[in-house]
């Protein structure tokens, strides 16, 4: 089966956690593109201009295995990797979590720096809502006034997603269908419009007054 789906956070959230005078503070985002990485650094920077370090780790896909982490100062694998770490537990993606550190004058060695990420990021991540999220294909169909009822009635039955609309002389619909749901749905909606069984209809099958293009 395709996978369509995947967890990840609804909404920015935050964490917590104090050690030996350091004050660690986790923001945790939803995070598609790697072009986002910047934005989110110079905001948080902008905002903690006193911290001493601001560390981070994220990962995006569907397969989870395009990730990275950066130490920014810490001792080499006690800041990126428990935070990635913590992302990998909760079994999310498309997210990333900057920590800012404020050193309070102590150093907590390296079982103490791995802990305090740790922990701050599950802080985060226990506040965050996590949801499931879904890949969809998109449709454009296009076709004539007087099919509108029909087609619409079409769409309806199989429970697609109308995402815009516009009835003209010519009527434009765009839709968004599961994409481990395409085929089946594809060749459903042909069957549906020509009013020919499911078996008679394939994904090649064409409709002389409508035409359905992958956007």
């Amino acid at each position: 089966m395709i996978q369509d789906s995947f967890f990840t956070i609804e909404w920015p959230e935050k964490g917590e956690y104090k050690e030996k005078g350091s004050k660690f503070l986790a923001f945790a985002f939803p995070f598609s593109k790697e072009t986002e990485l910047e934005g989110i650094l110079e905001k948080i920077k902008d905002e903690h201009p006193k911290a001493r370090h601001y560390c981070y780790a994220y990962r995006i896909g569907l397969d989870m295995n395009k990730f990275r982490t950066n130490d920014d100062g810490e001792p080499s694998g006690t800041a990126g990797k428990p935070i990635l770490g913590q992302i990998q537990s909760f079994n999310i993606t498309n997210i990333i979590i900057v920590v800012v550190r404020y050193f309070g004058g102590t150093k907590l060695g390296a079982s103490g720096l791995i802990n305090a990420y740790k922990t701050v990021v599950k802080d985060a991540l226990d506040n965050a809502r996590i949801i499931e999220k879904f890949i969809y294909a998109q449709y454009q169909l296009n076709f004539g006034y007087d099919h509108m009822g029909h087609i619409l009635s079409v769409i309806k039955e199989n429970n697609i997603e109308i995402t815009n609309k516009l009835f003209e002389t010519d009527c434009h619909l765009s839709i968004e269908i599961r994409l481990s749901e395409e085929a089946e749905k594809l060749v459903n909606i042909k069957a549906g419009i020509l009013n020919i069984s499911k078996e008679e209809a394939t994904l090649i099958t064409e409709i002389p007054f409508c035409s359905i293009q992958k956007s």
